[in-house]
Order: structure tokens, then C-alpha cells, then sequence
């Protein structure tokens, strides 16, 4: 039998969210029941509600980073249990048939429709999903994530998105002892970008605008702190880096972070910018640099974040908030007013 629960919606692009009631579909024999505990706040959420990446399915209920515990399980379901921990991403299903999903890359399913995102994505029954700004969800049980009992729940919660959308990219160009790293931006993303890669072994640097963020920045890991903002920065560095992971969802001037490689090293892009951004050949020409993307994991790899962030100790640091205090955290989001992401206590939707 379907569920209606309490959740957090934005009626159209623009709108401050509000309180809604939506319905769950019923359990299917390979489907998960989740008893939400924690929803993080990702600037894509933003970007969506806002209409930065196109029309929605408005009412939209947001939410990628979800973290709770199993209420019941499907009559197929062997790999979760009831009272388990488990964690949602960024995306709740995928044709699982396909090259990339087989090779463990459901996040680039090649089918129609692709891999099925957590809110505001089609499904395969021809619904749309909603996310984690809500009391429960229902996902097939492949998505769910097992969340170790040594995280801290909320601060594991950003681990589904902003822990696995910076894991892949260090991992896949092998950040590790001997490697200079440079992380672009200490916000949500950057911050667990320091975090581990400072955990994998690697050499950390912060590009980030100024030096106020400079204490953070060495506490969570960083061994050095440059201000982009000064142009000496990019002299000081020229020709440093293995490794250029770039948080920021603006604009950057990327042949001058180019110009930071080392000979085949590589800059990639994690953030998401509604702007495009251009760049000069010369710039990849020059010391045979690459300019790459990355966006989150599969979900073996996303496991292998969890339990690579619970064998070495490592969480988001979070704000904790209500339900009715979304708007602002909102506000404060694009004012880069939170050190360092946001997480709403679902248990205030009521």
C-alpha cells in the first residue's frame, strides 16, 4: 500500500519551500522502506528549485544526501534488514543491464533516460521521484547504501554526494603519497576534498578566493593555503600540481589553473556552473594537460567512500537544522555562510 508522508517542496522555480504531503509507492519485492533520519542541503538542490538547469516537475522535494534506518524490506531484498543503517544518493535507479552499469558506472547508465535521479527525474514506472526533505523513502534495494555504525549520522549524510563526488576524481587520478593536490574552492565539496585526500596520503593545497578560511583549511587537512585572489598565487605555483580538483559551482579562469599543472597532470571539474566555461588548447598543449569531469560514483565505489570515510574517522562537518529553517539555509548557501553543509533533522517535518 502506498505511504503518504510529510515532506519539504518548492512549488515552482524560485519559490521558497514549503510543507507538502507526497506518497511513497508501496514496497516492492526488491524495494527498501527508509525511515529518513538526516537530509543534506546540496547546492544542486538549489540550482534545481531555481530552474538554473532547466524546467522541473514542479512541486519539487529535493534531497540526494539521505541517511535513515530500514523499516521493512522486500520479499527479494537479501542485502539490507530491518533497523539497518543506510544511505540514498544521488541516484535511486538505473537499467543495471547496460555497459556502464554492469562495469559498475550506473551513475552513466547508457540506456534512454539514463540513471534515475533521487528528486525531480523520471522513473522507470513513468512517476517522478522526490527526495530526501522528507519522513520516508522507498528505493530498490541495489541504491541503498550500507552506512557503517562508527559514522556519525549526520555528518555522514554529505557523504553521499559531496564525500563520493570528491572521492572518484581522487581516487580515478590516483591521489596518494608522493601526489601534490590542489583542492579549488573549502565549501561543502571542497572541504571533504581536502579531507580525504589528505587521508589517501597526498600532499593538499586550498586555492581558494581569500585567506579567511585559512585556519579550516590546515585543521581539516590542507599542508598549504593560496588566496586565488592574488595574482603572485598563480606565478608561485605555476608548473605544482599532479591534481586540480574544482569545487566551485562559478566561473573560474581555467587556463590560469591549467597553467598550475605539472606535465601530464590533470584539472577536473566536479562543480557545476549554470555559465559554460571555455578554454584555450594552448593551455592543454602546453605540459600535455587534461581538462576532465567527474560527477559522483557508482554504487560500489560509493560503498568503498563510506567505508574508506569510517575506517579513517572521517564526516562533514555539519550544521544540523529544522525543517523550517530550509529557506534560510538556502539563503546562506549562495551567501557561502556555512562551514561547512547543511543537514535538516527530518524528524521536524513532523
Amino acid at each position: 500500500m502506498a505511504l503518504r508522508v510529510n515532506a519539504y517542496a518548492a512549488p515552482s522555480a524560485g519559490e521558497p519551500l514549503a510543507p507538502i504531503t507526497i506518497e511513497r509507492r508501496a514496497v516492492g519485492e526488491n524495494d527498501v522502506l527508509i525511515a529518513i533520519e538526516y537530509a543534506g542541503i546540496c547546492h544542486s538542490d538549489i540550482h534545481t528549485v531555481n530552474g538554473d538547469w532547466g524546467p522541473q516537475p514542479f512541486p519539487v522535494v529535493p534531497g540526494h544526501e539521505i541517511v535513515g534506518r530500514v523499516t521493512e524490506v522486500g520479499a527479494a531484498v537479501t542485502e539490507h534488514k530491518v533497523g539497518d543503517r543506510v544511505g540514498v544518493g544521488c541516484f535511486v535507479n538505473s537499467c543495471r543491464e547496460c555497459d556502464n552499469c554492469r562495469n559498475g558506472d550506473e551513475q552513466h547508465c547508457s540506456t534512454p533516460g539514463g540513471g534515475v535521479g533521487t528528486y525531480a527525474a523520471k522513473d522507470r514506472d513513468g512517476t517522478f521521484t522526490q527526495g530526501g526533505y522528507s519522513t520516508h523513502v522507498v528505493v530498490d534495494a541495489h541504491f541503498a547504501l550500507k552506512v557503517p555504525e562508527g559514522l556519525d549520522p549526520a555528518a555522514a549524510t554529505p557523504l553521499l554526494c559531496a564525500g563520493i563526488t570528491t572521492y572518484a576524481p581522487l581516487k580515478r587520478w590516483g591521489a596518494g603519497p608522493g601526489k601534490k593536490v590542489a583542492v579549488v574552492g573549502l565549501g561543502g565539496l571542497g572541504h571533504m576534498g581536502v579531507k580525504i585526500a589528505h587521508a589517501m596520503g597526498a600532499e593538499v593545497t586550498v586555492l581558494s578566493q581569500s585567506l579567511k578560511k585559512q585556519e579550516d583549511g590546515l585543521r581539516l587537512g590542507a599542508d598549504h593555503y593560496y588566496a586565488t585572489s592574488d595574482p603572485a598565487t598563480f606565478e608561485t605555483l605555476k608548473n605544482s600540481f599532479d591534481l586540480i580538483v574544482n569545487t566551485v559551482s562559478a566561473p573560474i579562469p581555467v587556463d590560469d589553473y591549467l597553467g598550475l599543472l605539472a606535465v601530464d597532470g590533470t584539472l577536473v571539474n566536479v562543480g557545476a556552473p549554470a555559465e559554460p566555461l571555455s578554454v584555450n588548447v594552448f593551455s592543454l598543449l602546453a605540459g600535455r594537460r587534461n581538462f576532465a569531469g567527474s560527477m559522483i560514483g557508482g554504487i560500489a565505489l560509493t560503498q568503498e567512500m563510506l567505508d574508506f570515510c569510517a575506517e579513517h574517522g572521517i564526516g562533514a562537518d555539519v550544521e544540523v537544522i529544522s525543517a523550517d529553517q530550509i529557506n534560510e539555509a538556502y539563503a546562506r548557501v549562495l551567501a557561502s555562510d556555512v562551514r561547512y553543509r547543511f543537514v535538516i533533522d527530518t524528524a521536524t517535518l513532523g
